[in-house]
């Protein structure tokens, strides 16, 4: 990711790598963002990885930490187990009360909160034997010429963020 940044890249609007980009609290995927009362921004989502040539899917809760610039400083990981069903699912994202629970306990460790848009930066963290984060992507090849920034909610790929990187839209 950084090599992006450091480079200069731009994409097929001139844009630059985004080094920040706002999650606007929501009541969907961005339904838990905010800050802590100790000033650090907070992330909690539900990342999933599917099932893949036989590979069977995982649930996971995830509670990821900013400081007041949006650097990651920590991220806590909880595997939930197999992806219930048959690993399709519509809209993605799966709910289950194991996963409701996991939501739940990461939200408590950081009590009082308030939900509210937050600005952080793109990055990512192995774990599990997954790449969890907001990640970076840029160009697919040097021949790709109409490319544009983007950044992932990964595992899973269900919050995806364009330029403005100030707006907090996302597709899904």
């Amino acid at each position: 990711m950084t090599d992006h940044l450091d480079a200069g890249l731009r994409d097929a609007d001139g844009q630059l790598a985004p080094r920040a980009l706002v999650i606007a609290h929501d009541n969907y995927h961005a339904a838990f963002v905010g800050t802590t009362v100790d000033g650090l921004q907070f992330f909690v989502t539900t990342p999933f990885a599917s099932a893949i040539d036989g590979v069977t899917g995982a649930e996971f809760a995830a509670r990821y930490l900013f400081d007041a610039v949006g650097v990651l400083v920590d991220s806590t990981i909880v595997p939930l187990g197999t992806r219930p069903g048959d690993g399709v699912l519509p809209g993605n994202v799966a709910h289950f009360d194991e996963q409701g629970s996991a939501v739940e306990r990461l939200l408590a460790e950081i009590q009082p909160v308030s939900f509210c848009d937050i600005t952080v930066a793109p990055f990512s963290v192995m774990a599990h034997g997954h790449e969890f984060g907001l990640i970076l992507h840029g160009p697919d090849s040097e021949d790709d010429h109409e490319w544009y920034w983007n950044v992932t909610v990964e595992p899973g790929d269900f919050m995806a963020f364009y330029a403005p990187w100030d707006d907090g839209d996302y597709d899904t």
